[in-house]
């Protein structure tokens, strides 16, 4: 595997989102480091490019979402983006796969699973992002901090759903409301963050668990994920009610077969997602 971390593109002013595919993984790369990462239009809608190329490749399995730099984000560069809230307009264009993930009408939802590394700063927007996404790895001297309240907005891209869901309502309140920075230790305490390493093996160690995904049957992969997602926002019933349809059409997959040749012959298999 080759962990190496990738390198950046030369970025206009506005940022942008480089991409760059090893093997069955996208990586997606936060590309505005002299602005510590603060998001622009362009780069939400390159953004939604990225997350839309993941779905409809099917030679990809897996996406990374990182950043170059020190920081993961500062969050939203808001001189840049103040004009589409005061609108009530979004920067993603309708139709594509919407990166935060909450089934806004009009856009897609995610079906791939998508990893995150996170170091540095990790403000607003960047917390949102990892939160809509399902693993996240944090360097061990990331800070975080949902600060809209402290600008005179909401935290509208899913941190009002997901803190309560991840760590309680009263955790998301203190952290929504008081707008207080906290460390890696806490957000891993709060199930937000899923592993904890040196800041240098941030990258190294979301690819690694790309690579550990995208090894398995792509189908399978989509399907359970799909089924955790169905349980926490439609509840345990609804999910269970998709077991029996969702086993007999995963069962009678080429990757089943190849499943159970690679059992009984002791190798790895070799998945198609077919």
């Amino acid at each position: 595997m080759n962990t190496t971390d990738p390198t950046p593109n030369t970025p206009p002013a506005e940022g942008c989102i480089d991409t760059e595919v090893r093997g069955h993984v996208l990586l997606i790369g936060i590309n505005r480091p002299a602005k510590r990462n603060g998001w622009t239009v362009p780069m939400f809608r390159q953004l939604a490019e990225a997350y839309t190329r993941l779905d409809d490749d099917p030679d990809l399995r897996v996406g990374v979402l990182h950043a170059f730099g020190d920081h993961f984000t500062a969050g939203l560069d808001l001189p840049a983006i103040a004009p589409y809230m005061q609108r009530g307009e979004k920067a993603v264009p309708f139709g594509m796969v919407e990166p935060h993930d909450f089934g806004l009408p009009g856009y897609r939802r995610r079906t791939k699973p998508m990893v995150v590394g996170v170091k540095g700063i990790c403000f607003t927007v960047g917390i949102e992002l990892m939160l809509g996404a399902d693993i996240v790895v944090a360097g061990e001297d990331c800070r975080f901090s949902q600060m809209e309240v402290q600008r005179g907005i909401m935290a509208t891209g899913g941190a009002t759903l997901r803190m309560a869901e991840r760590a309680g309502v009263g955790n998301a309140m203190l952290h929504l409301l008081t707008a207080d920075e906290f460390g890696a230790a806490e957000a891993l305490r709060l199930n937000f963050v899923q592993k904890l390493v040196p800041n240098a093996e941030v990258f190294a160690e979301a690819l690694r668990i790309a690579e550990r995904i995208a090894a398995q049957a792509p189908m399978a992969v989509v399907a359970t994920r799909l089924n955790v997602l169905k349980a926490v926002e439609h509840g345990p019933a609804a999910a269970v009610g998709e077991f029996i349809e969702t086993q007999k059409r995963l069962a009678n997959s080429e990757d089943a077969a190849e499943g159970v040749r690679s059992f009984v012959e002791k190798r790895p298999a070799r998945f198609t997602g077919r």
